[in-house]
Order: structure tokens, then sequence, then C-alpha cells
């Protein structure tokens, strides 16, 4: 990944230009029984408490996930982000998160287990012909 400088930045990004934002569900928090029953079951994907602890070293890291929307039902009388930050407490990872967030924050990558490189409008009008096939 090539190193941006301060003055390729947009104004106001020079103290985000270190963002890692990482997905919850499914690359961090492992998902396999979807919405389920609204809480933070799944157990840590295989690597990723480690990849966090050692990412944090170089990046700020956010969490960004759908469960932390304001208008989301409260879950045992708790918020998705209450949801997520006592899981990330469980486990040991909430000291090296920055922050945690439904919007899509500003970052130098993201990490998404349901991303797609964008390369061209042909490319990806070709993959999602596949998708529906």
């Amino acid at each position: 990944m090539k190193k941006r400088k301060l003055k390729d930045l947009p104004p106001g990004f020079e103290n985000e230009s270190n963002n890692l934002a990482i997905d919850f569900d499914g690359v961090i928090h492992g998902f396999d029984r979807g919405w389920h029953d609204g809480t933070c079951y799944g157990s840590p994907i295989s690597g990723s408490i480690e990849a966090v602890k050692e990412l944090s070293k170089k990046f700020k890291i956010i969490i960004f996930t759908a469960k932390a929307k304001p208008n989301r039902p409260l879950v045992n009388k708790k918020t998705g982000k209450q949801l997520v930050e006592e899981w990330l407490k469980q486990y040991g990872l909430f000291e090296y998160i920055t922050e945690i967030t439904s919007e899509k924050p500003r970052a130098v990558l993201y990490i998404d287990d349901k991303g797609y490189r964008f390369s061209s409008w042909k490319d990806t009008l070709k993959y999602l012909q596949k998708i529906d096939e």
C-alpha cells in the first residue's frame, strides 16, 4: 500500500490518515447465524484477536458495524454498540479499538467480508451479473 503524504489528504483528514476500518460481523466476530437474536453470539474469527492487537501498533482501529445504528432495536435493554463493546471487552480487544461506528469512517483501508475491490464499471457489472445467476 502506497503511503499517503499529508499534502495529498483532504482538509480535516490529517488526524485521520492512520485510520484502519474493520467490519465487525464476519471479520472479527463469527456471524454464522446471521441476525439470530440480535446478540453478539459468535466466537472470534480465527486470527482476528492477534491481528487487531498487531495492527493497533501502527493504526487507529475503527470498528464499523450495522449493529451500532442508533435506530436498531434494543436487545436485552442494550444498544448494538453496547453489545459490541461488551463482546470486545470479553475477548480483550476493546483497549485496542479507537472507535465503534455504524458510518463509513475515513480510513486508509477497509477490511470487510462483503467488500468488492472496484477496478472498472465494466468489471463490476460483469461480477454482479455472475452473482445473479
